[in-house]
């Protein structure tokens, strides 16, 4: 099973560029052309929050014309630019969101089980997995123990040293991180929110977070960093499920020279 993973998309209504500077659109749109190149095709897309910038639906309704031309099935998790019931209603068709509530599915349609959790704190920037949402998942893992699973949520469940990005992180992580420990089941968690590729261990389980579509928040590991984003190249990820096993690429949008060969013709090393 192929999955790739978009997220941080930031897409604005007609005219509007994220922060009077990027054209998260256009980034959106080069994004899904090289996803709709990849041979083989992805099985299914995930989108890891902040799909819009402001959560209405004008821009939902823009960014479901973006991703018009994907082919796979899509499940999504709102980030802290998303808004509950205008995502809700924007991607009703899918099925599988809750009618009422949090935005939390899990979807056993695959060879990996797909949970979705909804780390969304109307108004602010930071996220939160209170008890409510804790015991769902405890629930929810519990129900299928011998099932390979990758979570999917906005919020990382750890404190990456980008301070300005930590200061709206995620409250509630070291109850996750506890609940994670019990379930080995847990193959991966998806992550977005960072606009960028980081790796950590969380209860044991491998945690990552995947680069922006569009604009990628400035590595800086000063505590009291400015916060920043630089137009570093965007990218996605592609998580590869076989043999018992999750394999995560990152994968970089943009005209790049290659592939050139390492051999020649004769099948000598090219020195």
């Amino acid at each position: 099973m192929l999955i790739a993973q978009l997220t941080d998309t930031h897409i604005k209504t007609a005219g509007r560029l994220a922060y009077r500077r990027v054209d998260t659109a256009a980034m959106l749109a080069a994004a899904v052309d090289a996803l709709r190149r990849l041979d083989p095709q992805p099985d299914l897309v995930v989108i890891t929050g902040d799909l819009v910038d402001l959560g209405n639906a004008e821009e939902y309704a823009r960014l479901r014309a973006l991703l018009a031309p994907l082919a796979q099935p899509l499940l999504v998790v709102p980030g802290n630019h998303d808004a509950r019931d205008a995502l809700r209603q924007a991607f009703a068709d899918g099925g599988y969101l809750p009618a009422s509530g949090f935005l939390h599915y899990a979807v056993d349609d695959h060879p990996l089980r797909i949970i979705g959790l909804d780390t969304l704190i109307p108004g602010q920037g930071g996220g939160e997995l209170c008890a409510e949402r804790l015991a769902w998942l405890a629930r929810t893992l519990a129900a299928r123990p011998a099932a390979p699973t990758l979570i999917l949520m906005h919020h990382p469940p750890f404190a990456t040293g980008i301070g300005h990005m930590d200061r709206i992180g995620l409250r509630g992580r070291q109850a996750f991180a506890a609940l994670l420990a019990q379930h080995p089941q847990v193959q991966r968690v998806l992550c977005g929110h960072l606009h960028r590729t980081i790796h950590a261990m969380v209860g044991g389980r491998a945690v990552l977070t995947a680069p922006s579509t569009a604009h990628q928040v400035a590595l800086d590991l000063r505590e009291q960093a400015p916060s920043a984003f630089r137009m570093e190249p965007p990218g996605f990820m592609l998580h590869r499920w076989a043999d018992d096993m999750l394999v995560s690429h990152v994968a970089n949008v943009g005209d790049f020279a290659g592939p050139f060969p390492f051999f020649d013709e004769n099948g000598a090393l090219i020195d």
